[in-house]
């Protein structure tokens, strides 16, 4: 297999097997960079390999190099046997089905692959590596279909992948979804062999999971930072008191600290009238804990997800000069920490809808009931608190943990399954939930700013005007959707983010997560 030349204009990305930061997955992700592997880390490839070779070569047999797998590991095939067992296997692997993954995590997948094959502890060769590079080189994507892993090696996710690297499947190319040995034509590539091992190499891993996973807590750390904001600007609509932000700076945790630091930052500019008697309803007085418990939880999923960009999860893998058996392909710390994610955002999704209601009964601020103004004769905002109540019972839905069920598989042999990717499904749509959320939020505290005649400032003013560019002050009862919708859009855009992230920056997420271009300018490692 040989790639399109290189472009000599592009940012290189060099692979050492060492783990991958969120701003050098996101470059890949978007084919922004060429992607090579180090010299050290091809160097381990190919003693790994020497290993497996001289291993086969000794007559010992080899899990899924010269045996079947699953519930065919005590078949062994003859050297006759072993190009026809090897092209099979990648193939019958191709079973995944359902709408495809974005072609920016198909690219991370791959990139991981070959990270986490540089590590020297896979044997695979370094031919397979180069094929991996060579498809991100000339841009040819596979389409993986998401339904296809339980969570314990993604065989039918990385099985897409790895049958496209024989010249079966579908790929993406120049925007057009091809059959994979149409797209290979047209790039000016050829597949690839598979040698022993390499097809094993080629489907069983996480990959596809874990960078689905660094995706989806990336994307759950904008929408929670948005409707944080959201959540101030709701605080000022009903006059809340900046005490108990003040006091979380002292006595709150130090990811609590952290919020209530930038609530009190954030809000300057907007000396709103205080509503507030002795204290305020726990949806206000409890923003920092709620949220630093959160963001807690976000960070150190996306943590342990960076990690294993950079650790085998192979099945054999070479260590000591021996080919071992290992049960290195359950992603479980992954996935037990993303379902505590799961849950704090559940958290997120009852503290903003618990704010709403605030804002449309009347309680707070002389508001008038359902936002009403004054002499106006309409319904208001009181039938739209429902959608509130509707997406935080989808998000509540969605927290009951599916890792630790029963599955049996492989022949009747007991398994164990993670259902990572199904784990990672659910945690994208609570985060799609929260977005909509902060829309309603902030559609919400407009109103309330305006009846009131309030001039907010900084941040809150930013998601005020983004409100107002798609929903006028409300005073005849119209139709709401689309409204709803178009704020939504806004709010979760990437030019939003980094003008908040410019007003009001919190540098433990923004820094981490490289959101809105935060550490974007230049590629650093970053540490997991």
């Amino acid at each position: 297999m040989s790639a399109a030349p290189e472009n000599p204009d592009r940012i290189t990305i060099e692979l050492t097997g060492q783990p991958i930061g969120f701003a050098e997955l996101i470059k890949i992700g978007r084919g922004e960079v060429t992607v090579t592997a180090s010299a050290e880390g091809l160097a381990r490839v190919a003693a790994a390999r020497l290993v497996l070779e001289s291993t086969i070569a000794q007559g010992t047999p080899v899990y899924g190099a010269t045996t079947g797998v699953g519930a065919m590991k005590d078949v062994a095939w003859s050297p006759e046997e072993l190009d026809a067992f090897n092209i099979g296997l990648v193939r019958a692997h191709h079973f995944g089905t359902g709408e495809p993954f974005p072609i920016c995590v198909v690219r991370n997948a791959m990139a991981l692959r070959v990270n986490t094959a540089l590590t020297g502890y896979v044997g695979c060769s370094t031919e397979l590596v180069q094929a991996y590079l060579d498809l991100l080189q000339a841009d040819v994507i596979p389409v993986v279909r998401r339904t296809g892993s339980i969570g314990c090696a993604d065989i039918g996710l990385m099985g897409q992948i790895g049958a496209v690297l024989t010249g079966v499947g579908e790929a993406m190319f120049e925007g057009r979804r091809l059959p994979a040995a149409e797209a290979f034509a047209a790039a000016g590539i050829a597949p690839m062999k598979m040698a022993p091992r390499d097809s094993l190499a080629s489907l069983s891993v996480n990959s596809v999971s874990f960078a689905a996973a660094a995706d989806a807590t990336r994307t759950a750390a904008c929408a929670i930072r948005t409707l944080l904001a959201t959540g101030m600007a709701a605080s000022g609509a009903m006059g809340g008191s900046r005490d108990p932000w003040i006091a979380v700076t002292h006595v709150g945790t130090p990811r609590e600290a952290m919020i209530g630091k930038w609530l009190c930052n954030a809000s300057e500019g907007w000396d709103w009238p205080r509503a507030t008697h002795i204290q305020d309803p726990l949806s206000l007085r409890m923003i920092a804990q709620v949220f630093g418990t959160v963001f807690e939880s976000v960070l150190t999923a996306g943590h342990k997800i960076l990690a294993a960009t950079g650790r085998s999860d192979d099945n054999p893998v070479i260590v000591d000069g021996r080919v071992l058996t290992s049960g290195g392909s359950l992603p479980l710390d992954v996935t037990v920490l993303l379902e505590s994610a799961s849950l704090t955002m559940a958290h997120a999704a009852r503290n903003a809808f618990n704010r709403c209601v605030l804002l449309g009964n009347g309680q707070r601020r002389d508001l008038p009931v359902n936002l009403v103004p004054h002499g106006v004769i309409a319904t208001g905002f009181g039938p739209i608190i429902k959608l509130a109540g509707e997406i935080f019972s989808r998000v509540l839905s969605m927290t009951n943990p599916v890792s630790a069920q029963s599955l049996v598989v492989a022949g009747g042999m007991e398994d164990e399954a993670a259902f990572l990717p199904l784990v990672i499904e659910r945690f994208e749509r609570q985060v799609q939930a929260l977005q909509r959320l902060a829309a309603l939020e902030a559609l919400l505290a407009a109103q309330a700013m305006d009846i009131h005649g309030d001039e907010p400032g900084g941040a809150v003013k930013l998601i005020y005007d983004a409100v107002r560019r798609h929903a006028a002050f409300y005073t005849v009862d119209r139709p709401l959707s689309a409204e709803v919708e178009a704020i939504e859009a806004e709010l979760a855009s990437d030019a939003f983010l980094t003008e908040l992230i410019a007003i009001s920056p919190i540098h433990a997420i923004d820094g981490f997560f490289a959101l809105g271009g935060f550490g974007m300018q230049g590629v650093q490692p970053t540490q997991a």
